[in-house]
């Protein structure tokens, strides 16, 4: 749609990074109040916990990235510097990141379930917003569409074929990562176990991701099973396996200690 947010002279601002950097600013006055109201942590403290997320989710969602393309992207220092700002896959971001932040929990011996709750809340927060960056950009687009909510990128500077009218996937995505965001702060009072709102967004978002992806035009994320499996779906059955496993378990936990 606009790829370009605004320029001033040489210095363009990104729509997609700045979405990208809306989000974190959100999810880090979430995480920093709630954490502070609920727990006690200082806000300050915060600070660090943002800058590791950040870190370990850039590194993670850009190696994803380049290892759906392993040959081409590593065969050429060129390759690897093409779309450095906008190519990320969220599943590497996710599994790099939340094996980090809960050894940074251990290591601040904060409460690690309960902040994995938090950060739950978090991560719908950005990888929302961030999902709507991606409909500017154009990345992460649809297959061809005749459908009346069809989107047609027209703009030279965007990812998705222009001229074409799309499945908006970044649109579905959003809205069913914001879905889950209002589902989980419903739920956040009534839950019956630490951990549970995390395992809850673990589970709908990888369901709602693998239906998603039959809509995905943008077949460079690479297949499993060509045409059949991609790599996103690959991966979402193996966290809905594992996350319904530990939910079962924190579950028969929790009910046992009644």
């Amino acid at each position: 749609m606009h790829p370009e947010l605004f320029s001033i002279g040489n210095f363009t601002i990104h729509t997609y990074g700045f979405m990208i950097m809306l989000g974190a600013s959100l999810g880090y006055f979430y995480m920093a109040h709630s954490a502070h109201k609920d727990l006690g942590i200082e806000k300050d403290k915060i600070q660090n916990l943002a800058v590791l997320i950040i870190v370990s989710a850039f590194v993670g969602g850009k190696l994803f990235f380049y290892l759906e393309d392993p040959s081409y992207y590593f065969d050429s220092l060129a390759n690897l510097k093409k779309n450095f700002r906008t190519g990320f896959v969220f599943y590497g971001s996710l599994l790099f990141a939340v094996p980090i932040t809960v050894w940074y929990f251990k290591k601040q011996k904060w409460p690690v379930w309960p902040m994995m709750d938090r950060l739950a809340i978090t991560a719908c927060i950005i990888h929302g917003t961030g999902r709507l960056g991606c409909f500017f950009a154009g990345c992460c687009h649809g297959i061809e569409s005749g459908l009346p909510w069809a989107v047609t990128f027209t703009d030279p500077a965007s990812q998705a074929p222009l001229h074409t009218p799309l499945h908006p996937t970044q649109l579905y995505s959003s809205t069913l990562i914001f879905s889950i965001l209002i589902l989980l702060l419903m739920f956040k009072r009534h839950k019956r176990f630490e951990g549970q709102l995390f395992f809850i967004y673990i589970i709908l978002y990888a369901a709602g991701r693998s239906l998603i992806e039959i809509f995905r035009g943008d077949e460079e994320r690479g297949f499993v099973i060509e045409d059949v499996l991609s790599h996103s779906q690959f991966i979402s059955i193996i966290v809905i396996a594992i996350a319904v496993w530990a939910y079962l378990k924190f579950k028969k936990k929790a009910d046992f200690q009644k």
